[in-house]
């Protein structure tokens, strides 16, 4: 049902719409399902909130209490947008942001200036002598080569025939 239609019914379920549309209204609920549904759902809201509605009566008259709002809007649209307060920390990140990226690349250019190129060999510390680290420099690539202590294990009990 489009919303032209839902608007008529609300309009006929109000006592709104002239006797012709109404009729034409009413022979359409006789017809069609999917309006009565909708019919009874708006007929049973409106019984729900009726008991709802409090009369607001307002101490001046309405032009007065109008007047009122429509100067205060002229009033704030005359000061303009506040002003926003920046904090500290915002105010630095402006210059903090940019500087730390030139120490960044700074510091990525002595790095690669004092590493040279070729191929290096790093040796772990640990206790665990199964972990080998190879770098490459030239092509910047690092390996590293893990043995288990089981596989040296099974290595030596194992002929050596059958090892691959």
């Amino acid at each position: 049902m489009d919303y032209d239609a839902q608007l008529k019914l609300q309009a006929y379920l109000d006592g709104e719409l002239p006797e012709a549309e109404a009729r034409e209204v009413a022979n359409w609920l006789a017809q069609d399902r999917e309006a009565i549904a909708l019919f009874a759902e708006l007929r049973n809201t409106r019984q729900a909130l009726v008991g709802l509605e409090v009369g607001v009566t307002l101490p001046e008259s309405r032009e007065f209490f109008w007047s009122k709002i429509e100067r205060e809007i002229r009033r704030q649209e005359q000061l303009g947008p506040p002003a926003r307060s920046v904090p500290f920390f915002s105010a630095w990140r402006r210059w903090l942001v940019p500087a730390g990226a030139v120490a960044a690349a700074a510091l990525a250019v002595l790095v690669g200036l004092s590493g040279g190129s070729g191929v290096s060999l790093v040796e772990t510390a640990v206790a665990d002598p199964a972990a080998f680290t190879y770098h490459d420099f030239s092509t910047g690539t690092t390996l590293v080569w893990f043995s288990y202590p089981a596989d040296d294990e099974l290595a030596d009990n194992t002929p050596a025939a059958t090892v691959q």
